[in-house]
């Protein structure tokens, strides 16, 4: 299946000849592709008004700014979603990256194939209108409408990326229901069989922070040890 017309990749990598790879294997799939080869010089073409990036690829080891720093530059400007890349799977890195605002990771070497089922996923979770048939929510001191993306704390709005807003509104469309980390993956993250159960506990971190009181006492978002995660009503 080609990709969706009108879509722009910016990849961010150092390495010449992985970047042209990458940038090869995103082509075919009918992807319009901006390259970086540095953090700085990607800053520059994400802050171009004349274009518009729908998936950014942020490789960790960068010369001069690092794909942290990178991801949270960008993360403070844009929801768009992000994927790190990553040459080591150890948790330090993953974390690291998903703390930053990054939605997903992948680890090198990877295969195009799984790089452009990833990419599609986040394609559909952001490019999909919110299931309108959830009606506004309220959870204590929260209001949640679904149709609308929008989520209010006392009254004032909160700023949620895509992914955690989704997660949320998944968590709050059954309260009191527990979401195991497979079940949201799935449905947040549009797929279960590659995914990464550390993906979900981050993004549940994350959007602690933003609606409780007390992120390291959470009243609404609860951990329900070795099952999931439930919304309390």
């Amino acid at each position: 299946m080609r990709g969706l017309a009108l879509t722009t990749i910016l990849t961010i990598e150092d390495d010449e000849r992985i970047r042209r790879l990458v940038t090869l294997a995103l082509k075919e799939e009918g992807w319009d592709v901006d390259e970086a080869a540095t953090g700085e010089q990607a800053l520059e073409l994400f802050a171009d008004q004349g274009k518009t990036h729908d998936v950014v690829l942020i490789d960790i080891m960068l010369p001069g700014i690092d794909g942290f720093a990178v991801c949270r530059s960008i993360r403070k400007a844009s929801d768009v979603p992000i994927i790190m890349v990553t040459a080591r799977a150890d948790t330090h890195d993953v974390v690291a990256g998903l703390e930053a605002g990054a939605d997903d990771y992948l680890t090198k070497p990877f295969a195009g194939k799984e790089l452009s089922a990833r990419i599609r996923a986040m394609l559909r979770r952001a490019r999909s209108p919110e299931a309108s048939s959830l009606d506004r929510i309220s959870v204590g001191e929260l209001e949640i409408s679904p149709d609308e993306g929008i989520v209010l704390k006392e009254g004032e709005e909160l700023h949620l990326t895509k992914t955690e807003f989704k997660l949320l509104v998944e968590l709050s469309s059954q309260p009191g229901k527990i979401f195991s980390r497979e079940v949201l993956l799935e449905r947040v993250w549009g797929y279960d069989y590659f995914g990464d159960g550390r993906l979900v506990d981050v993004h549940i971190r994350r959007l602690r922070t933003k609606v409780e009181q007390d992120s390291a006492n959470p009243r609404y978002v609860v951990t329900c040890r070795g099952l999931g995660y439930k919304l309390v009503p």
